[in-house]
């Protein structure tokens, strides 16, 4: 058992029940798959509260994945592909991860060449804001590429 104003040892549940019934605290269960058990006496709703705390400081730290689109044609011009492109830059800078990828419609689907080639150039063009996480990959009527921000 360890605690608060008591002396670190092994004791009865009986013993240890009784310390803490005269300290008006409560007898916590800290690691019960240690041999012998690990028992702290303390203030369980206090205990709670702080664990409360520290989980919600753990979970503000997590940082949230965004995951931003952009979608191009197969024939894509050279205006629209820079401004797609100023774009992409933006979101990567601001730390969120880019989604690209070309979409097919109908016969346009002969095309899927000048589909990866618009995604490797983009890839390229991108290469010290994020780093390609997949490559581009025909899904369907769509070829996706996945690029991830650089971390500063």
């Amino acid at each position: 058992m360890v605690g608060d104003n008591i002396e670190t040892g092994v004791y009865s549940k009986q013993k240890a029940l009784q310390m803490a019934s005269n300290l008006d605290l409560d007898l916590v269960e800290i690691s019960g798959k240690a041999i012998p058990p690990v028992c702290k006496i303390l203030e369980y709703k206090k205990f709670l509260y702080e664990q409360k705390k520290r989980d919600k400081a753990m979970k503000s730290k997590t940082t949230k994945v965004v995951i931003k689109e952009i979608r191009f044609g197969p024939q894509t011009d050279e205006h629209d592909y820079l401004f797609k492109k100023k774009h992409a830059e933006k979101f990567l800078k601001d730390g969120a991860k880019l989604k690209a990828f070309v979409f097919f419609k109908g016969r346009s689907i002969i095309f899927k060449e000048q589909g990866q080639i618009l995604l490797l150039r983009l890839a390229q063009d991108l290469e010290e804001f994020g780093k390609v996480e997949q490559l581009p990959k025909l899904d369907g009527k769509r070829m996706i590429m996945f690029i991830n921000p650089k971390k500063n």
